[in-house]
């Protein structure tokens, strides 16, 4: 992910994913239906952080920092050996 539209895009994906309509999210979410769609269009050119975190997390997601290059978190490697999974 390297822009807001990639970050608007993969918002636009995970809403799809959980068959929520930009009512249900907003809902879920406890923002306005506006505001999914003007993030979700990047209408006013930026974001808000909290906002997308409380949609994301709405929509069954946490949002996590990765470091540029991989593709598994710490939570990630951490399971994967209280699992057994190496």
């Amino acid at each position: 992910m390297s822009s807001l539209y990639d970050v608007a895009e993969m918002l636009k994906t995970v809403r799809r994913e959980a068959k929520l309509s930009q009512d249900a999210l907003a809902s879920r979410a406890g923002v306005s239906r506006s505001t999914v769609a003007r993030m979700e269009t990047l209408a006013k050119g930026d974001m808000s952080v909290l906002a997308l975190v409380r949609l994301l997390e709405a929509a069954g997601y946490d949002l996590k920092l990765v470091k540029a290059g991989h593709v598994r978190t710490v939570e990630d490697i951490l399971e994967e050996q209280r699992s057994g999974v190496a």
